[in-house]
């Protein structure tokens, strides 16, 4: 809270974590660290969509769809659990399958939508297949898949368009 009582954005991931439950910021920190240790040059950790966000700098690559940073990955805690926003997962079939495969065979449940794990606590993940799928997509590589993707998206658009005029 500000001095009239409103509620704040955290500016650094270290006050985001400073304004979580201990438990939670404990948790947080450690998952934090992890991808902080394994994360891939050209990427860096900022604040964004009010979580801890792991993207690539607009200094870097600023033809992003929204003008925001490209993200890459995100760190969340939400009310009823945590949350790990992996976007390399949610934009590539085969990383989807190879990350699905890895939870199984660490014997963990995943609970996960278009690109995020949600956890209640940190023995739910397996650790060890976090930060491989981390270190997995190279900076350059990630945005020739994000370029790939928006000239599809294109595609489709021009196409539906067409079918509509014909």
């Amino acid at each position: 809270m500000n001095h009239t009582g409103e509620a704040t954005t955290p500016a650094t991931a270290e006050e985001y974590i400073a304004g979580l439950p201990e438990e939670r910021a404990k948790q947080i920190s450690q998952l934090r660290e992890l991808i902080l240790q394994r994360l891939p040059d050209g990427y860096a950790e900022e604040m964004g969509f009010g979580m801890i966000t792991f993207v690539i700098p607009l200094e870097t690559y600023p033809n992003t769809y929204n003008g925001h940073p490209l993200m890459y990955a995100a760190l969340g805690s939400q009310k009823r659990h945590m949350s790990l926003y992996l976007m390399n997962v949610y934009g590539d079939g085969e990383t989807q399958r190879w990350f699905a495969d890895g939870f199984a065979a660490a014997g963990k449940k995943l609970d996960m939508g278009k690109s995020c794990v949600r956890f209640k606590k940190l023995d739910d993940l397996p650790l060890e297949l976090i930060g491989e799928t981390i270190a997995r997509t190279p900076a350059a590589e990630y945005i020739a898949h994000y370029e790939a993707s928006r000239a599809q998206m294109a595609e489709n658009r021009k196409a539906r368009r067409q079918e509509r005029g014909a």
